[in-house]
């Protein structure tokens, strides 16, 4: 079996560069899916790497260039990755924002923000926009339900966006090594906002490591079931998929994840601390009832230290349903990003036969005088003359 990391690199370092040549070197091969309706929906390398391409001349028909940013609102799905990928592509940068954060820091960040291009993923992310935000350049949205009425100058969807660009010529791939290829942004503790910026060299270096040290292959199926907006998702997953070009699927939504993981059956598996426990409980759910002589036997096989009989004995009975139940039936390569696991977690999934390897997320936060510049940000939108958005 061929490893991605054995095979020559691209000229250019740089995310978009190795879209392209991931399309030039297995152009047939399945990059991404997509559930929709309850339909797995799929697009080539060669295909994604078109469509890439086709947002980028469409973003840059509307103004954007290098240096700009890109605010994107919404959960997990392809046309937040296909967006960031075409931001880029531009010599721009992605600022993903994770819609579950709390109000008040979503509005506050935002706020300072003052987006000019903007993703929306459906109308309640549009209702959750601060009233008095300026309105955007370009307001591009997911998702149209709810917002046939409310549609103004300005605004597109993303597959009107692509429609248009995919009548003009391919513009030229800007991004670099050293350019800033995301930028994140929350609020600390002490409610000031911090940002990360991550450069492409650097996701494509922490990619390389991630490749090597679990023997990550084209052949592997990854679910991304968390919104791109944190340093840990796109260094340990958005980098690697794109290096070693394996196949990256994306839930109808969070609510069906947990299906569409038993159906697909990954064996690539990035989560959070949340994540795995949410999952522990949700495996304990199906046990048989407290007091019953079956969930005796349950518990005994769980035990850390049940030994290889309980082991054997319960292997079919008890872990390969838990497994299968999780979704982890095909996993290998079970990932944990970001803070450890609780111990009780981690004995949990291990009696399970689920390795869950830590990777922590080391991306410094760094602080930044807002104020002047919040306030100019709002001066240069009022002198524009462009009226606030309507939400």
């Amino acid at each position: 079996m061929k490893r991605h990391q054995e095979a020559p690199q691209p000229a250019s370092t740089s995310l978009p560069a190795w879209l392209a040549w991931q399309a030039q070197q297995q152009p047939q091969a399945i990059a991404l899916r997509h559930k929709r309706l309850g339909i797995w929906q799929q697009w080539r390398w060669v295909e994604l790497q078109q469509q890439v391409a086709a947002l980028a001349a469409g973003l840059a028909a509307q103004g954007f260039a290098a240096g700009h940013s890109l605010v994107l609102l919404s959960h997990p799905r392809p046309e937040v990755l296909l967006l960031s990928l075409a931001a880029q592509w531009l010599g721009g940068e992605a600022v993903a924002l994770d819609p579950h954060q709390p109000a008040r820091d979503l509005q506050a960040i935002l706020q300072h923000l003052q987006p000019r291009w903007l993703l929306v993923e459906d109308a309640e992310a549009l209702n959750s926009l601060p009233c008095d935000l300026p309105s955007p350049a370009l307001l591009l949205y997911a998702e149209g339900r709810g917002l046939q009425q409310r549609v103004g100058p300005g605004w597109l969807s993303v597959a009107q966006l692509q429609q248009a660009g995919a009548a003009l010529p391919a513009p030229a791939l800007l991004a670099s090594n050293s350019a800033v290829a995301f930028r994140f942004w929350r609020v600390d503790g002490r409610g000031e906002l911090q940002q990360q910026a991550l450069q492409h060299g650097h996701l494509l270096q922490a990619g390389s490591q991630l490749l090597q040290a679990e023997g990550l292959t084209a052949n592997e199926d990854a679910l991304a079931s968390r919104a791109f907006a944190s340093s840990a998702q796109v260094r340990y997953l958005l980098a690697p998929w794109l290096q070693a070009g394996f196949r990256l699927n994306f839930p109808e939504n969070l609510a069906t994840r947990d299906n569409d993981r038993r159906e697909l059956g990954p064996t690539l598996v990035a989560g959070t601390r949340e994540t795995y426990s949410r999952l522990e409980q949700l495996a304990r759910s199906r046990l048989p009832p407290t007091g019953s002589w079956q969930r005796a036997l349950v518990d005994r096989v769980l035990q850390p230290d049940a030994g290889r009989f309980w082991r054997w004995a319960g292997y079919y009975s008890v872990i390969r349903p838990l497994r299968d139940v999780l979704g982890f039936s095909r996993t290998r390569v079970p990932l944990l990003l970001g803070v450890p696991l609780a111990e009780n977690t981690r004995h949990f999934f291990a009696v399970l036969g689920v390795d869950v390897r830590n990777w922590p997320d080391n991306a410094e936060w760094q602080q930044r005088p807002l104020q002047a510049e919040a306030e100019s940000g709002t001066r240069q939108w009022l002198q524009s003359g462009t009226p606030p958005l309507q939400a």
